[in-house]
């Protein structure tokens, strides 16, 4: 009255070997890519406002690092982005502070002592652009 099942069933967990999975290693320099890529943006984004040397430097260093991340892929950069709007600049220092703050988290836990504290002196760059203090910020809250 019943047929045999003739196909392995693919909810089960058997056969992992065709299940792709990652290490977590992987998943952080992932993560991490990804957050020090939207960090370029936005410093991209403030070096179309506020052109300077620093920021120069600090767009080519976050490019290396995503670079690395990613297996020698070079990060996808924005030309001329913001030309036509005038966003206010503290808003976007404290973006970029934030991207920061969140790339400097999973380098830590990743143990990436370069990313780490790329993306500390970039935090403290903009804290300082932003007018963000640690007790400003604490205050905010």
């Amino acid at each position: 009255m019943y047929e045999p099942i003739r196909t392995k069933s693919v909810h089960t967990m058997a056969g992992t070997a065709d299940f792709p999975h990652r290490s977590r290693e992987e998943e952080l320099d992932i993560q991490l890519a990804g957050h020090l890529a939207a960090l370029l943006a936005v410093t991209d984004e403030l070096r179309e406002l506020e052109p300077s040397a620093e920021l120069d430097v600090a767009a080519e260093r976050l490019t290396q690092q995503v670079t690395r991340l990613r297996g020698g892929h070079p990060p996808v950069r924005a030309a001329g982005g913001a030309a036509g709007r005038e966003p206010l600049s503290a808003g976007v220092h404290q973006r970029a502070h934030a991207l920061a703050g969140r790339a400097l988290v999973v380098a830590a836990s990743r143990a990436d002592t370069a990313a780490a504290i790329l993306a500390a002196e970039r935090m403290d760059a903009h804290a300082g652009a932003a007018g963000v203090t640690g007790a400003a910020a604490l205050a905010g809250r």
